[in-house]
């Protein structure tokens, strides 16, 4: 399997692994942001060593070939607005990514998206992209169809957002595939 690039360059973008340097920026950017975490998997940090704690973990995914985070930051200011990961596992990348609230409805999430989407499909052995978003996060719905992903169905009560408390929360599964095969007639 082939590692995906450590840096990605769009034209308003450089994604790029993030460094421990970076976990202030995080913090003070979005970590810290109910209204950022509200879909995600993890709730609001409260201190930025929490924010630390998840860059290590982002190196270390990168150290063990297991996910490949990238820091998206405006290609001419150098400004840190968020991150995007790809996680692989045989033929299958699974997409996920965060934004800033300051530069959202810009196309930024679309545009980082849209890089690491054609650089996985374009991998011999990637078959399938997905991601998954929140019933109600129209807006990341927006960015999953606006990179050509297609939405699958419905995962009923399959994540748990600590925004909304101790009951899994349904989500829209989305997708994108290469060398379709049509089932016979």
């Amino acid at each position: 399997m082939n590692t995906p690039p450590v840096k990605l360059q769009t034209e308003r973008l450089v994604l790029r692994p993030p460094v421990l340097a970076d976990a202030e920026l995080i913090f003070e950017t979005y970590a810290q942001d109910s209204e950022v975490t509200r879909y995600l998997i993890w709730p609001p940090h409260t201190k930025v060593e929490t924010t630390r704690a998840f860059v290590q973990r982002c190196m270390a995914g990168w150290e063990q070939g297991s996910a490949f985070p990238w820091a998206i930051r405006l290609r001419t200011a150098g400004t840190l607005i968020g991150m995007i990961e790809l996680r692989l596992e045989g033929h299958i990348a699974e997409l996920g990514y965060v934004l800033a609230r300051p530069h959202w409805g810009m196309g930024y999430a679309t545009e980082a998206a849209q890089a690491v989407v054609d650089w996985a499909i374009a991998q011999p052995e990637i078959f399938r992209v997905w991601a998954v978003c929140d019933v109600d996060n129209i807006a990341s719905a927006r960015v999953l169809e606006k990179v050509g992903m297609q939405r699958e169905g419905i995962l009923r009560a399959y994540l748990l957002r600590p925004s909304y408390g101790d009951t899994p929360r349904d989500v829209y599964c989305y997708s994108i595939i290469k060398n379709a095969v049509t089932p016979s007639e």
